[in-house]
């Protein structure tokens, strides 16, 4: 059990930390393009930001689900890639379809992986939101007349 907690909460930090990486260079990208994203036309551009803010919260999600997928079949839990990334995907989108289970004693891996999913969604969201805020805030001060 004590595995399964460590092994766990490690996956859970690991994919806590690419996020927020990855958050920062998004970050520092809408730095460097504010310039530009404040200019008219405005809502091709929020378009823009948002369809990229879309791909990119995907990314986080397909690497979250990856590397659980890659800790389960290196652990020789699941006979094949596949079942790993499936059971992965599942578990990570908290779908839960029952279809395929981790055996007995590796069982809480798969409520930690609902749950390090859940945590990521709600990050990512919040994410978006924050994205999409700071772009539209730089538009408003610019049709102001505000750098």
């Amino acid at each position: 059990m004590l595995v399964q907690i460590l092994l766990g909460s490690a996956l859970m930090i690991l994919s806590i930390l690419v996020a927020g990486i990855s958050f920062w260079v998004m970050e520092m990208f809408l730095i460097r393009w504010r310039g530009w994203l404040s200019r008219e036309p405005h809502s091709p551009k929020i378009i823009l930001i948002l369809c990229l803010a879309a791909v990119w919260i995907l990314a986080q999600l397909t690497a979250g689900v990856w590397m659980w997928a890659l800790t389960l079949w290196a652990l020789d839990i699941f006979v094949n890639l596949e079942t790993s990334v499936y059971f992965s995907l599942v578990a990570y989108t908290t779908l839960g379809f029952g279809d395929v289970l981790l055996p007995s004693a590796w069982r809480l891996l798969g409520g930690m992986a609902a749950a390090n999913g859940l945590l990521n969604m709600g990050l990512l969201t919040a994410v978006l939101v924050e994205a999409l805020r700071q772009v539209r805030v730089t538009q408003i001060a610019a049709l102001r007349g505000h750098p």
